[in-house]
This record gives structure tokens, C-alpha cells and sequence, in this order.
């Protein structure tokens, strides 16, 4: 298992995991959240306008209480993107209190977690006047507005360490992604983990029907390099194997290869690779025989998660059982990053606007409303509290 794998056991909450929530992979990639510049769009360029030095990329320091703080831009892994993507349509959003859908309400139970924070402020003002933004007090006009651009946890990684972006998403840790040591990481890069993802393994609905309701970490492995072709090997029907990989640069598969193959560079014998989550998810729900890995988020009807026996431990998809894939131990649990930068104006990683939006996550509020209803894992208590210290000061 990686570093980033290693978990402090019983502190994630288990949601109820839902197979009809395919929708919440659609409704998440329905568009980037912008109400600045850039093209936001599935190219994953994700440049925004509106830098302070000048250079269009959307990464200006925002010192906090500017009066026009630029665009904070996001971009990067697909199994990340709901998380970042949900929480930038609601700062954009800038909800008032009175909403009780999306922020505040007058009935304290309809947003869980709103209950833990007293103001009377809208979404984006109270985040961002925490760390000395001027609130607008007016809908749809934060103190400055986000975008988040859907690519690759590589290409994220790669736009956060060439100053393209202000955030790198990434559902592999960067060391993996950017081929390089811890020790360039501390120097350069500080790790925001937001939340956490068991990343299953699916079949098609008609391989687990006909028997394939459990496999072993061997087997999978096996399926994965080339040593096991046909279902009947593993107890399902005699049929050849579709593999489905992730593409490479996708944080996915450097995750799966780094926590099922023991290294993020193994060879793999797949018969395709696809670039997101919802691509492997059509593609299951499309064949008979296929088998994939993607993001609990991505779960959906026409295809199943199996247990998987990980040398004598079944983890299984419910997560009402003794061990599930829930579970801190787990061996395919992954971090989900949103990594910054350490330059010379931001000594610290992190500036004022970029602090504002991810405490935003690295709340209560947050946790359930872009962690846990996007059917990804809540960090636990300790993790929080060890994450906010990572950002500066509040004012």
C-alpha cells in the first residue's frame, strides 16, 4: 500500500452506497463553474483571466481585502472533480442564509452541517471574510469567483507546477503523477487531502448475475497482467475478459497500479484505456464481460462493485459489513488532493483566496455536502483538524 494509502482506522463515515448513483457522475461533469474568464471546459485548459501579475492565468496571490482578487482556477482528475466542481458552484452561488437549499436555512436539518456554522453571511462571503475578503452581500457575487476544469490528476499536477492553475486536483499522490521524490514535493507543493475514495472494483451486471461476486487480489491482478483471460477462471462464465484501464496520467490508474500491482509503473495488459470515470462506467454498462476501476462516485446501474479477499480479509461494497471497501484499511482507499504551490509570494503554499476555498471542504458542512453526498469518504475528525493547519492564519 502507498504512503498516501496509509490510514488512521475507524474515522470515515460510511454512506449508504447507492448503485442507481450514476447520476451523480453526470450531474457533476454537466459543466465547469465559472463566473470569471477561461474556458473551463473537458479540454482541461482551465486558464482563467484576471491575474494580478498581469500573465492571464488566473493565479494571482488575492491578497486578502483586494478589491478585485483574481479568479482562483482549479484543474485536474476526473475523481475529484465533483467534489471541487459542486463546491465552486456554491461559492460562485454566493447563497444567502435564507436558502435552505444550498446554504443556511430555516430549517436547521435540510443542509447537514450548517448547524456547526453561526452566521448570517452568504456562502462566499463567510469562507472568504475569514480570511479578509470584503463580502458582497449580493447572490451570484462572490468575493471572487472560481472555476474548476476536468482533465487528468496529471495534467492537474502538471498545470499547478507550470502556474497555469492556482489548485491541481489529483487522485494520485503527486510524487506518482509528476515522477518525483518526497523530498521536491515538501519543497515545492502543499497537499490538500479533502476527502478520501475506496475506488472499487466493477463488473458488468450480467458477469456478476452469472456468478462473479467476489474476487481475490491475486485474480485481479491476474485479469490486470495478462495471466487470466476468460470468466470461467474465476468461477463466472466462459467468456473472454474485456479489461478496461484507466488512461495513463489519470490518478486512477496510478493509483490502482501503485496499491494493486505494487507499483505505479507496472506493466498491464488491458484491451482499452479511457480517459474518465464516466467513460469506464458506459463502457461497463455497455458490454457483458467487462471489468473496470473508477471512483465510488461513479457507481451506477448495468454494473456491480465486487468484494475483493485480500489475503484472507473480504472487503465488501456494503458498507454495513464487517470490513468494506469503506474502511480505512482498505487496500485501494486513496486520498483525494488539491495540491498548491510554494513560491516566493506564497512562502507558505497557500494563498488568502486559495485558503478561503479549501477550508471551505475542510469543514463539517463541507465534508457532507461535497464529500459525502458526492458518495465519496468524510476525513475524519483528527485529519481535519491536521488538514485546516495547513492553511494560514485566519484573519
Amino acid at each position: 500500500m502507498s504512503n498516501d494509502s496509509e490510514r488512521q482506522a475507524g474515522g470515515v463515515s460510511r454512506r449508504k452506497y447507492l448503485l442507481a448513483s450514476a447520476t451523480v457522475g453526470a450531474a457533476g461533469l454537466a459543466g465547469c463553474s465559472s463566473s470569471g474568464g477561461g474556458n473551463g471546459n473537458e479540454s482541461g485548459n482551465g486558464n482563467g483571466n484576471g491575474n494580478g501579475n498581469g500573465d492571464g492565468n488566473g493565479n494571482g496571490n488575492g491578497d486578502g481585502g483586494s478589491s478585485n482578487p483574481s479568479t482562483l482556477s482549479a484543474e485536474g482528475s476526473s475523481t475529484v472533480y465533483p467534489i471541487s466542481n459542486t463546491g465552486s458552484s456554491y461559492w460562485n452561488s454566493n447563497a444567502p442564509p435564507s436558502d435552505g437549499e444550498y446554504w443556511g436555512s430555516n430549517d436547521e436539518s435540510s443542509v447537514p452541517g450548517w448547524d456547526q456554522i453561526e452566521t448570517d453571511k452568504n456562502i462566499a462571503d463567510y469562507f472568504a471574510g475569514l480570511y479578509g475578503f470584503e463580502e458582497t452581500g449580493e447572490r451570484s457575487n462572490p468575493p471572487f469567483s472560481t472555476q474548476v476544469a476536468l482533465s487528468h490528476s496529471g495534467t492537474g499536477c502538471e498545470a499547478v507546477r507550470d502556474g497555469l492553475v492556482d489548485i491541481g486536483n489529483s487522485s494520485g499522490p503527486i510524487t506518482a503523477e509528476l515522477d518525483i521524490s518526497e523530498e521536491e514535493r515538501d519543497e515545492n507543493y502543499v497537499d490538500h487531502v479533502v476527502g478520501r475514495d475506496g475506488q472499487p472494483v466493477f463488473v458488468s451486471q450480467e458477469v456478476y448475475d452469472a456468478g462473479v461476486e467476489q474476487l481475490t487480489g491475486e485474480e485481479i491482478r491476474g485479469i490486470y497482467q495478462g495471466d487470466i483471460a476468460n470468466w470461467s477462471e474465476v468461477g463466472g462464465p466462459d467468456q473472454e475478459i474485456y479489461v478496461v484501464g484507466r488512461a495513463e496520467g489519470s490518478g486512477t490508474d496510478t493509483t490502482f497500479r501503485l496499491n494493486m500491482l505494487g507499483d505505479a509503473d507496472a506493466e498491464m495488459d488491458v484491451d482499452t484505456r479511457l480517459g474518465q470515470n464516466q467513460q469506464v462506467q458506459q463502457v461497463l454498462q455497455d458490454n457483458d464481460n467487462a471489468i473496470g476501476y473508477m471512483a465510488l462516485a461513479f457507481a451506477g446501474s448495468g454494473i456491480q462493485a465486487v468484494a475483493i479477499d485480500f489475503d484472507g480479509t473480504v472487503y465488501e461494497p456494503d458498507p454495513d459489513a464487517e470490513n468494506t471497501i469503506y474502511d480505512a484499511e482498505y487496500p485501494l482507499n486513496r486520498d483525494l488532493h488539491m495540491y498548491t504551490t510554494i513560491t516566493d509570494d506564497t512562502p507558505e503554499g497557500t494563498d488568502m483566496r486559495e485558503a478561503a476555498f479549501l477550508n471551505m471542504f475542510l469543514t463539517e458542512f463541507g465534508q457532507q455536502v461535497f464529500v459525502e453526498d458526492e458518495n465519496y469518504i468524510t476525513l475524519p475528525t483528527s485529519d481535519l483538524e491536521a488538514e485546516r493547519d495547513k492553511l494560514p492564519d485566519q484573519v
